[in-house]
C-alpha cells in the first residue's frame, strides 16, 4: 500500500480519537482528506530508515520517501509526510503517530476560523498544556508483510501507558 494511504488512516483515526474526546466534530474521514486533523498530527505518520534513524532524509525527502512522478503536498500536514510511496519489501522505515496540543497553532488557526466545522475551538482550552504525545515503531517490509524491529514491549492501551507513568496497575 501506498504509505500516503496509511497516513491518512493514522489522521482519520486520531480525528474519530479526537471527536469522543469533544475537540473535533464532524465526518472523521474528511477531516483527514481536507487536512483538518492537523491541529493535533501536524507531522507526517513516518519516515525512511537508513544506518541511523534520520539518515535517509539527508538523501532529500522527495528521493527517498516519493516515488518518480509524485509531489509533495504543500497543504499543512501533508507536507509533512516524509514517506507517501508504496511500500516494498526491504524498505525499513518508522511510524511515529503523535497527538500534539500547540498553543500558537491553536491561536492562529481560530483567528482565521479554519475549519470551524470540524474543530470545536470553545474545548481547547483545558488542553493548552498538554503539549502531545507521540509512539514510534519501527518496522521493514517483507515479501510476506511486515515485521516490527525490536523486542521491547511498548505500553499501546490506555491502561497500559497509565500503568507504565504510574508504576500502578489498575484498569482505567
Amino acid at each position: 500500500m501506498p504509505f500516503r494511504e496509511a497516513h491518512i488512516a493514522a489522521a482519520t483515526k486520531i480525528a474519530e480519537g479526537m471527536k469522543r474526546l469533544g475537540l473535533m466534530k464532524g465526518d472523521p474521514a474528511e477531516a483527514a482528506e481536507i487536512g483538518a486533523y492537523a491541529m493535533f498530527f501536524p507531522c507526517g505518520l513516518g519516515h525512511m530508515m537508513g544506518l541511523d534513524v534520520h539518515d535517509m532524509e539527508n538523501l532529500g525527502e522527495q528521493y527517498v520517501g516519493y516515488a518518480e512522478g509524485m509531489v509533495k503536498s504543500k497543504q499543512f500536514g501533508f507536507k509533512s509526510l516524509r514517506l507517501a510511496r508504496q511500500l516494498e519489501p526491504g524498505f525499513v522505515f518508522t511510524v511515529e503517530p503523535g497527538i500534539y496540543f500547540i498553543p500558537e497553532l491553536m491561536d492562529k488557526w481560530q483567528a482565521e476560523h479554519l475549519f470551524e466545522d470540524f474543530i470545536c475551538y470553545d474545548k481547547l482550552d483545558a488542553w493548552r498544556d498538554f503539549t502531545g504525545l507521540r509512539n514510534e515503531l519501527n518496522y521493514v517490509i517483507t515479501a510476506t508483510g511486515a515485521r516490527r524491529l525490536g523486542t521491547i514491549k511498548k505500553p499501546m492501551t490506555i491502561e497500559e501507558v497509565y500503568n507504565e507513568h504510574t508504576g500502578n496497575n489498575v484498569s482505567v
